[in-house]
């Protein structure tokens, strides 16, 4: 038995990961993920046509909608993937304005269940922040 599945046998492994093409070597029971690791996953050229194809589906829409329109995209990967929850995480730079917080957790979770994910199987990653 590996370190790995001897971890398995006392608690639920999680990836924290966008390369979902990783994630049925460890086989994780959940797997988080944040704007940045999609970046740095979408840099590489096997994930290169889901960049294209979500830009080109949605380019007449503002950025920050592309943008969570690719971390569903990718976190519906990862739930293909996975047998409990995919995490994402609301844009962080939104941290001081809960407001805006609320609204884009609330879009998250609306364009999973247009995907047809259901909401258990997402968790949605708030970043904290408090002013200096």
């Amino acid at each position: 038995m590996n370190q790995l599945d001897a971890l398995k046998r006392y608690t639920t492994v999680v990836a924290d990961t966008g390369d979902f093409l990783q994630l049925e070597q460890f086989q994780p029971r959940d797997a988080t993920t944040n704007p940045s690791l999609i970046l740095k996953s979408v840099l590489k050229p096997e994930y290169a046509p889901l960049l294209t194809d979500t830009v080109a589906r949605f380019r007449d829409r503002p950025l920050d909608q592309i943008v969570d329109r690719l971390l569903v995209r990718f976190g519906c990967e990862i739930l293909a993937r996975v047998p409990g929850r995919v995490s994402t995480e609301v844009d962080a730079r939104l941290s001081f304005d809960a407001a805006a917080t609320v609204a884009r957790a609330e879009r998250l979770i609306e364009l999973y269940q247009a995907e047809g994910v259901p909401t258990d199987r997402v968790l949605i990653k708030i970043a904290a922040s408090t002013p200096t």
